[in-house]
């Protein structure tokens, strides 16, 4: 199963992103989101290496927090 994942840009380098998300980085592909205007401190949802979408800091920890419940609920799909 693949899942994208909320995480925050901290570096910029072309169409690279180093990107962070409790205490993992990443580097992330921009080709999708190359006219947005990102800068460090936004926050992506990632998925499969590629930033797929901006999104809100309040998007982002509302995005984890769902996925901890799930995680705790042990109701992952298979």
């Amino acid at each position: 199963m693949c899942m994208t994942l909320p995480m925050q840009v901290c570096r910029i380098d072309g169409l690279t992103a180093l990107c962070t998300a409790r205490e993992t980085e990443r580097e992330v592909g921009l080709i999708l989101l190359q006219d947005e205007g990102l800068a460090p401190g936004d926050h992506v949802l990632v998925h499969l290496g590629q930033a797929i979408r901006k999104v809100s800091a309040e998007e982002a920890a509302t995005t984890w927090e769902l996925l901890d419940q799930i995680l705790e609920a042990g109701t992952l799909p298979a």
